[in-house]
């Protein structure tokens, strides 16, 4: 599987520095789509209008207001492939003394570690050696630097707006590596039960400079094996524009079902999504959660609408709506809150199934015991 990962990373190095020029790719950055904390993720992403916690920074920043007494320290791990490629976030958002404003520092890490390096397998005498494989890690990670304001707030409404500055670092051993920067924004507004949010994501065309440093002894071997050696190239990620609405139904007295809708709008032609058009195509996530005295949560969601050829058409010709299935739990104690994931890279009739965990901490400080004295 690795040796496999490693001919992918190859490729997609060559084919990339084959124009030195800026170009847009329709599939860039994609590590950035994947999703931040066990909560969104069991809600099948969908998030812009309800976000309200640490993991805002990730999904609209304007949520980020909503953070008003301590700060907020979240993690999240998962893993995929069978462990193969692991995925890490981590976020801290602190607000500050008017209660109006709030900052945040987001890390997320895509990795995939331990990539055998098999281009000395072979030596010059046409005999295999073993011991000339290497390994190496191919890794893209961001940093976001959030920022969020409330602008109104009366009585149970309350409109806010956030942004982020993000910066982009991806490096393939000791190969290739790439820096980027780009900026998002997004607005949230609060009226009673009904919650609205736009996120507006990558709005200044997100770049990512590519460098390579092969040594002479690598050129040699891509000579040989009839690829081209890498350039210098510029990478641009298109703006996204993510619509969301929510609503906050009461079921009795001790449960509530929240349910929101997403729309993803993207501009760069046709995807194979529900609406697909050029320029513009859109694709849906719909999510629900449960809660039981906001203490006990069950969640579930479905995004990824695509058309895809029926399992059982062998002659190529039916084609189906298939979907990514999530599911989701969690609980909240005092200044802890747990949350688990069941998530689908694939679609609910080929399942590549992965577990997500994410824990969220409410750092509030201890209250000192006054004496009295007598």
């Amino acid at each position: 599987m690795k040796k496999v990962l490693l001919r992918t990373v190859l490729i997609v190095l060559l084919s990339s520095s084959k124009n030195s020029y800026a170009q847009f790719r329709k599939y860039s950055n994609e590590f950035l789509n994947i999703g931040a904390g066990a909560r969104g993720l069991g809600m099948g992403g969908a998030q812009i209008a309800s976000v309200s916690d640490g993991n805002a920074g990730y999904w609209n920043p304007a949520g980020l207001v909503h953070i008003k007494d301590n700060p907020v320290v979240n993690f999240m791990h998962a893993e995929y492939f069978s462990g193969i490629g692991k995925y890490d976030y981590g976020s801290v958002a602190i607000p500050l003394s008017d209660k109006k404003r709030t900052i945040a520092l987001s890390l997320l890490r895509f990795g995939v570690d331990d990539i055998p390096n098999t281009l000395y397998l072979v030596e010059p005498d046409g005999s295999i050696n073993y011991n000339n494989i290497r390994s190496f890690s191919s890794a893209d990670y961001a940093f976001l630097f959030s920022y969020a304001q409330s602008v109104k707030q009366t009585g149970n409404k309350l409109f806010s707006f956030g942004v982020n500055a993000k910066v982009i670092h991806r490096n393939v051993g000791t190969f290739a590596k790439a820096w980027g920067f780009g900026l998002d924004a997004g607005v949230q507004m609060h009226a009673g039960r009904w919650k609205l949010g736009i996120a507006a994501r990558d709005v200044t065309t997100t770049f990512n400079a590519w460098s390579f440093s092969f040594t002479e002894e690598e050129k040699e071997v891509l000579y040989l094996t009839d690829n081209e050696i890498p350039v210098k190239s510029t990478e641009l990620t298109a703006p996204r524009l993510v619509l969301g609405g929510a609503y906050d139904f009461a079921i009795g007295k001790k449960f509530n079902l929240l349910a929101e809708a997403n729309l993803d709008l993207t501009f760069d032609g046709k995807r194979n999504v529900i609406i697909s058009a050029d320029p513009v195509s859109v694709d849906p996530r719909l999510g629900i959660e449960l809660g039981y005295k906001d203490l006990i949560f069950v969640r579930g969601g479905v995004y990824n609408f695509q058309r895809a050829l029926a399992d059982g058409d062998t002659l190529n010709q039916k084609k189906v709506w298939i979907y990514q299935p999530s599911l989701g739990a969690g609980f909240k104690l005092k200044h802890i809150a747990i949350d688990y994931a069941f998530t689908n890279l694939a679609n609910q009739s080929n399942p590549l199934y992965t577990h997500i965990f994410s824990i969220r901490l409410d750092l509030v400080k201890k209250e000192k015991n006054k004496s009295v004295k007598n």
